[in-house]
């Protein structure tokens, strides 16, 4: 199984770095920002750098779109996992296009309001995963596994 990681730099990436007794023992990828911590955190990983700043940025969601048509074509993933943010978004929907299951991981600081990420790939996910038992109100498919902190 081939996994891509996907997600901004920070918090985003390390909610993603805490999942390393499922992915260390799998091929993979990571989708991130060209970023010092990224840089130190991912070192000796495979890492393709996405432009940023993506947040509500109609140029970011084209180049990142470019990107993920390129690197979903070529490294073909079998599954793409993200806890966000907008990088998520064009490589969930070409994922599913190329035939990639979808696992988003809402991120621990919402309690009971959605991310913006979240609302736009919860239609097309195969999981959809919340921390806190009162997100199943805002997404009435997914499923609480709690804190992965």
């Amino acid at each position: 199984m081939k996994v891509c990681l996907v997600g901004s730099s920070g918090g985003h990436l390390t909610h993603l770095y805490m999942l390393k007794p499922f992915w260390k023992d799998k091929e993979r990828f990571w989708v991130t920002f060209d970023k010092d911590d990224a840089k130190s955190l991912l070192k000796g990983e495979k890492m393709y750098p996405c432009y940023y700043p993506t947040n509500r940025s109609i140029k970011a969601l084209i180049i990142n779109t470019k990107l993920a048509w390129k690197l979903l074509k070529t490294e073909k993933p079998d599954l793409i996992i993200s806890s966000g943010a907008a990088v998520a978004v064009p490589f969930f929907w070409l994922g599913k296009l190329f035939g990639a299951k979808l696992v988003y991981i809402e991120v621990f600081d919402r309690i009971d309001k959605p991310t913006v990420t979240g609302k736009m790939v919860y239609p097309i996910t195969d999981k959809f995963i919340v921390e806190w038992e009162e997100m199943k109100k805002v997404y009435p498919k997914a499923i609480n596994l709690g804190s992965i902190f």
